[in-house]
């Protein structure tokens, strides 16, 4: 199995949801979730699963949980 590292930075309460590739491992991703009690880290791996084509449970955040910018790992 493979895996990527990638770094985001989210963007919650936005008005609609939105992955931008800046660079091959540096994504901004705007999310209408809110951030508070994880929801917005939710709706990232559903986002970022879809977006791969992977399942939720091969996207996993590696740092950055309770911050902006994070590191995931993607498995697949």
């Amino acid at each position: 199995m493979t895996a990527k590292r990638i770094i985001i930075e989210v963007k919650p309460n936005a008005k609609e949801i939105k992955v931008e590739k800046i660079t091959d491992n540096i994504y901004k991703i705007k999310l209408t979730a809110s951030p508070i009690g994880g929801q917005a880290n939710r709706q990232l791996i559903e986002v970022l699963a879809q977006y791969w084509g992977v399942a939720k449970s091969q996207v996993e955040i590696k740092s950055g949980r309770n911050s902006k910018s994070k590191v995931l790992i993607i498995y697949g």
